[in-house]
């Protein structure tokens, strides 16, 4: 079954709360997991982000280690796995001292080869976003987990906040085939129908972003699905997954009374 991630990334802006309340509705909408985003605002760089306000949203968004293992708590009690997106490789050491097994590499650091070979030596498992690279970084990306032991998932995804129907490209997760066996998709469109079209292109995980209000501060919840939309997602895929199950290339048994009853019913 494919596996679908509710991303809540900084959409609850630091309160706990609200982190819990999303969790459990992700829950109610059908997610398997939600992911989190981990980054340390000390180590940000300069950038447009210290004028445009994003600076502030990092820095009360942070998660530290005790509000990490509080939200693993929260995912424990509601039945839901817990994800967390990692930006370099002492943010991924830090994951792991917090007993984390299982983290998310962004589109933002495909090229990021110190963060990959990181991960893929010290972790069980890893969801990797190929999205915001050159063919030749996508292909260098995948040598690193390939050449480990790490389960790991290559996810298509085209890094633009929210993607426009029309350039979501989903006819490259074929091409992503040549990369990894276990492939996903980490869609930004505000499409409900999207992920269901890439089921038919042999994903195992879809990605969406996720919020209970849309109307909540900080980008990110203007363009993700609410819990109604998240539902109808979720439905599609399993309708999606329902109608790909192979029954062979013989008459099905449900077109017994047509062939019994209904051939050559008309006289010449």
């Amino acid at each position: 079954m494919v596996e679908v991630i509710a991303e809540l990334g900084w959409n609850f802006m630091g309160e706990m709360t609200l982190a819990e309340e999303m969790i459990e509705s992700a829950k109610l909408s059908g997610a398997d997991v939600v992911k989190f985003q981990y980054w340390n605002p000390t180590k940000l760089k300069p950038g447009v982000w210290d004028t445009d306000g994003r600076k502030q949203i990092y820095e009360k968004a942070f998660l530290t280690a005790e509000k990490i293992k509080y939200l693993k708590k929260i995912c424990q009690d509601v039945d839901i796995k817990f994800l967390i997106s990692i930006f370099n490789a002492g943010d991924a050491e830090t994951m792991k001292s917090c007993g984390i097994d299982c983290v998310k590499v962004p589109s933002h650091e495909v090229a990021n080869d110190a963060l990959h070979q990181y991960v893929a030596t010290n972790f069980r498992q890893c969801y990797v976003s190929l999205g915001a690279g050159s063919w030749q970084e996508l292909q260098s990306a995948s040598s690193i987990y390939n050449n480990s032991d790490i389960d790991w998932c290559a996810m298509h995804c085209v890094s633009s906040y929210p993607c426009p129907v029309d350039s979501i490209n989903l006819s490259k997760i074929t091409q992503l085939a040549d990369l990894n066996t276990k492939l996903g998709f980490s869609d930004h469109t505000q499409c409900v129908v999207t992920p269901s079209l890439s089921v038919m292109l042999g994903v195992q995980v879809i990605e969406k972003h996720f919020t209970t209000n849309n109307e909540l501060p900080g980008r990110d919840n203007k363009f993700a699905l609410n819990p109604g939309e998240f539902k109808q997602m979720v439905a599609n895929i399993r309708i999606a997954e329902a109608a790909l199950i192979s029954h062979g290339v013989d008459a099905s048994p449900l077109e017994r009374d047509t062939i019994e009853n209904y051939r050559g019913r008309w006289g010449e």
